[in-house]
């Protein structure tokens, strides 16, 4: 339980330091778009586009759905079992940028999806591993940098997102 309790102190001290560092309306506006590019509508929108594709691109439509039917259930499961606040109701006087869609924050579902789609659509393209790992990595940080999750949750967000991904490739390939 000391752990625990060392871990998320240390884990409220970088978000607090990187908070006062990064508040600044450039970068803000910056993390909302990125943040947008992780809500789930281009998932939609890549599944609608692979759905009419043939070939290669099945393959890839079934691994992001069984990525997605792993992924998704492991993330509710984890968020509601922990029940971690967000930095929010966490810190006194802390207000986030923008208003989460849900109570908790412990792992953070939008990392966790970006770090899916980017394993598994950089495995069947490869030429935009490093760019969809960069956008991946880019939302998590606006996850942070928007004050509504702290690092450990976008680290545990990454984590989930490849082990789900992985788990679909074993399974699909």
């Amino acid at each position: 339980m000391k752990l625990i309790y060392s871990i998320h102190q240390f884990d409220v001290q970088m978000f607090v330091g990187l908070n006062n560092r990064v508040m600044h309306g450039g970068l803000v506006k910056f993390c909302r778009v990125i943040s947008f590019t992780g809500d789930g509508l281009l998932y939609v929108a890549l599944a609608g586009c692979l759905y009419w594709q043939h070939g290669a691109a099945d393959l890839l439509l079934q691994t992001l759905l069984l990525g997605f039917a792993v992924e998704r259930p492991a993330y509710f499961i984890l968020k509601n079992s922990f029940k971690r606040n967000r930095p929010q109701q966490a810190i006194s006087g802390f207000h986030s940028v923008i208003k989460p869609s849900d109570q908790f924050s412990f792992p953070s579902g939008h990392t966790s999806a970006a770090f899916l789609v980017a394993t598994l659509v950089g495995y069947f393209l490869p030429s935009l591993l490093i760019c969809l790992y960069f956008w991946a990595v880019l939302v998590g940080f606006s996850r942070v940098v928007l004050g509504v999750h702290f690092p450990t949750d976008t680290l545990m967000g990454m984590v989930l997102g490849t082990s789900a991904a992985f788990f679909s490739l074993n399974y699909i390939l």
